[in-house]
């Protein structure tokens, strides 16, 4: 496929795998190791070796989204969430679900996204994180908020050029224990990795001179 997705095609699902996504969690190779097989001769992931279901339950375990699929047996597709969430992962990246609508990137309900500032695939994460020795809470302290009035929707994320992520939309934060952190309609969020208020952007890139590296999709011309 384009772009770098690797498709899989089964009698029941297909499966799609798009590495410039994947962070590694390892949740499809634990969950399913007879479906997804590394470093085997052949294709790594075999999606006629489990049910329909059971697969597609593996891949919304995927917190970056580079594992999708398609069901081809009637079953349900994946939808939006019910709530928009932002998880802050320890030491790690931002795990969003939500019906995100990420600038210069095809529609996706499943993101990490860099917050340490050292990714090369910006602004989704890649690991650089561990290398770097990141250093971040997944606990920030609970902030006082309200309940939103709605708590879905479309999410628009925009890298703001070396600076941080601009959130539109409705949006609980949550500690990485599940915790709500805050309950946001518009946010900044930190990714250069310095902000002294993580995972809230403080203008420490300025101060630093964080540059994105060009690493972002450029925009996409809106169709004719």
């Amino acid at each position: 496929m384009s772009d770098g997705v690797e498709e899989y095609r089964g009698k029941e699902i297909v499966v799609r795998f798009d590495g410039r996504k994947c962070i590694h969690s390892r949740n499809c190779v634990l969950g399913r190791p007879d479906v997804f097989v590394p470093n085997a001769p052949g294709p790594w992931i075999k999606p006629d070796n489990a049910a329909a279901e059971t697969i597609a339950a593996i891949a919304l375990s995927c917190p970056s989204g580079a594992i999708a699929y398609e069901r081809l047996d009637g079953g349900p597709q994946e939808t939006a969430p019910p709530v928009n969430v932002v998880r802050i992962r320890e030491n790690g990246p931002l795990a969003f679900h939500a019906e995100l609508a990420i600038e210069g990137e095809e529609p996706a309900f499943r993101a990490t996204l860099c917050r340490c500032g050292a990714s090369r695939r910006k602004p989704y994460c890649d690991g650089s994180h561990a290398a770097a020795q990141f250093a971040a809470t997944g606990e920030p302290a609970t902030q006082e908020s309200s309940p939103l009035a709605a708590r879905a929707g479309a999410l628009a994320v925009k890298p703001i050029r070396n600076g941080p992520l601009m959130i539109g939309g409705s949006l609980e934060i949550v500690s990485g224990t599940g915790r709500t952190v805050t309950r946001v309609s518009e946010a900044f969020l930190c990714r250069c990795g310095n902000s002294a208020n993580k995972p809230f952007c403080d203008g420490s890139h300025k101060r630093i001179g964080f540059e994105a590296d060009g690493t972002e999709r450029p925009k996409k011309p809106a169709a004719p």
